[in-house]
C-alpha cells in the first residue's frame, strides 16, 4: 500500500511538472551506428560509416545557445569503447575519427491531440531551415567538416541505419527549472 501511495504521488508530481513546465529545448536523438544513410526520391544523398546518427528536433523557442549545447554535447558524448584500454563508454566520435549524420526531424516535437499529431511547438519551416543550416555549420566548424553529413531539410527522407549496440540517447538542450 505504501509503495502504491508513493507511486501515485510521483505520478501526480510528474504530471503537474509537465503541465506547468513544458519542455522548450532543442532535442536530439543520438544513435551509435555501424553505418547510416539518407535517401530522397530513391537517391542516396548522404551516408556514413561508423559514428553517430543524430535526429534533430528544433523547438520554436530555440536559440544559438541551444545549438551550441547540442553540438558540444553530441561531439563529446563518450559512447564508444577505448580499444587500447578496454574501457567501455570512454571515447567520443572525434577521438575515434568517426562521422556524424544529422537529420532534421520536426516530428520529435509532435504531440497527440486525441489520435492526431500536432507539431505546433516545432519551429516553423521558414525559420527552421536557416537555423538547421547554421547547426550543421556549427558541427562542421567544431569538428572535421568532411566528417559531418546531413539529410535534406524538409524532404521526405528514408533514413537507413545499422544501430551499433544498440545505443540510443535522447538529449535536450535545456531542462525545465
Amino acid at each position: 500500500m505504501y509503495a502504491l501511495s508513493i507511486l501515485q504521488s510521483l505520478t501526480t508530481i510528474g504530471n503537474r511538472r509537465t503541465q506547468s513546465q513544458p519542455i522548450r529545448a532543442m532535442r536530439a536523438v543520438v544513435q551509435r551506428v555501424a553505418s547510416a544513410s539518407v535517401e530522397v526520391e530513391g537517391r542516396t544523398v548522404s551516408e556514413i560509416g561508423p559514428g553517430l546518427l543524430v535526429l534533430v528536433g528544433i523547438h520554436d523557442s530555440d536559440s544559438d545557445s541551444d545549438a551550441e549545447f547540442i553540438c558540444r554535447k553530441v561531439l563529446n558524448m563518450r559512447l564508444f569503447p577505448n580499444e587500447a584500454t578496454g574501457r567501455g563508454w570512454d571515447q567520443n566520435v572525434m577521438q575515434r575519427n568517426y562521422e556524424v549524420l544529422l537529420v532534421s526531424q520536426f516530428t520529435l516535437y509532435g504531440f497527440l491531440k486525441g489520435n492526431k499529431p500536432d507539431f505546433h511547438v516545432a519551429m516553423p519551416p521558414q525559420k527552421a531551415e536557416p537555423f538547421y543550416a547554421s547547426l550543421v555549420d556549427r558541427f562542421k566548424n567544431s569538428y572535421n567538416p568532411d566528417k559531418i553529413k546531413d539529410g535534406v531539410f524538409g524532404a521526405m527522407m528514408k533514413v537507413n541505419l545499422v544501430n551499433d549496440g544498440p545505443v540510443t540517447m535522447q538529449l535536450d538542450s535545456q531542462s525545465p527549472k
